[in-house]
């Protein structure tokens, strides 16, 4: 049986473009959807783009109908943790109740598979700071609450004869494709290692380390940081394992191990060649001491094999973008 086309909402952002980027180069034939909010046509390196909302059912059965869609990799949400506890009902609305539009003319229309990108934040702060899958999900902001929605949703309406599906728990991405060709241009970031990189091209006055006090070995958070780049071969091995009749499932995507905040900082100005304006703050509410994942579930389920697991690599690649936006580069795409 042959393979019908890749639907990829929020294919222009930044973790979707790198998939994306992957399925084009492996040949599958992609339709982007993406309303450009926070994502870049520029991002989008092969495949037609199609601009619009994942909850516009109207557009979505269009989609279905002309193009033979048979998998869904569902990216589109918003992904600020602050914001979410500031505007719980703009995550709710556009993380959960279009992710329900999106399955629910998904399934009308007989597609089989669905890759969703889920998150740690499902698992809130879990004890003894590492997570499985089987750990509880205990979700401490609306951001995390509005992911396990559609989990739930993917799982039950699985058991109920819809597509089978893949979800992936993300832990800390980062890092940018090796070449150059796409980055990470999230307007507002407030992931470390883009803060501290947009920090080390003058992008920004500098960094904060928020809690020095934790019982860790340095006294700074640990996160596990996966590369976006192995976060993208994920799914392309999702897609594989759901085609070869895979069970319905949930992963978590890390590499099981974790760097602290002043590793981080001290592998940017490594890189850099010159130190950060790091300043101490209090501890955030609700970060806890060290997220780690338990990943081993991932590689035996799906054989993922990750290829850039070293911090140098992570931040040299994400230096060597901001470097392009901070220039102006015309080949690069930035937030205006």
């Amino acid at each position: 049986m042959g393979h019908g086309k890749i639907l990829v909402t929020g294919g222009a952002g930044y973790i979707g473009s790198h998939v994306v980027r992957q399925l084009g180069a492996r040949g599958e034939d992609v339709i982007t959807l993406d309303n450009l909010s926070t994502g870049f046509e520029a991002a989008v390196t092969c495949g037609e783009l199609v601009i619009g909302d994942t909850g516009d059912a109207a557009l979505l059965d269009r989609i279905f109908a002309d193009h033979g869609i048979d998998t869904v990799m569902h990216f589109a949400a918003h992904t600020i943790v602050p914001e979410s506890v500031a505007d719980p009902l703009k995550y709710y609305g556009n993380n959960t109740a279009s992710s329900r539009t999106l399955l629910e003319r998904a399934h009308a229309h007989g597609v089989r598979h669905v890759v969703f990108s889920s998150t740690a934040a499902v698992y809130g702060i879990p004890p003894e700071g590492k997570a499985s899958e089987a750990t509880a999900t205990r979700p401490i902001n609306p951001y995390g609450s509005s992911k396990l929605m559609t989990e739930w949703m993917l799982r039950d309406l699985a058991l109920a004869g819809g597509p089978s599906y893949v979800a992936l728990r993300y832990f800390n991405v980062a890092g940018c494709e090796p070449s150059g060709a796409i980055g990470q241009s999230t307007p507002k970031a407030t992931l470390l290692v883009k803060v501290a990189c947009e920090a080390a091209v003058g992008m920004r006055p500098g960094v904060s380390i928020f809690g020095t006090d934790y019982p860790t070995p340095d006294g700074t958070g640990l996160r596990d940081y996966i590369h976006v780049e192995d976060l993208a071969s994920a799914h392309l091995d999702a897609l594989e394992y759901l085609r070869n009749s895979g069970k319905s499932t949930t992963l978590n995507c890390g590499y099981g191990h974790g760097y602290s905040v002043r590793e981080v900082l001290a592998a940017v100005e490594k890189a850099n060649g010159e130190p950060l304006n790091i300043t101490e703050e209090p501890r955030r509410a609700g970060d806890p001491p060290e997220l780690v994942a338990v990943a081993n579930k991932i590689r035996s389920v799906l054989g993922w094999t990750p290829q850039f697991d070293d911090l140098d690599t992570i931040v040299a690649t994400s230096l060597a973008w901001e470097r392009r936006i901070a220039s102006q580069d015309p080949t690069a795409y930035w937030a205006a």
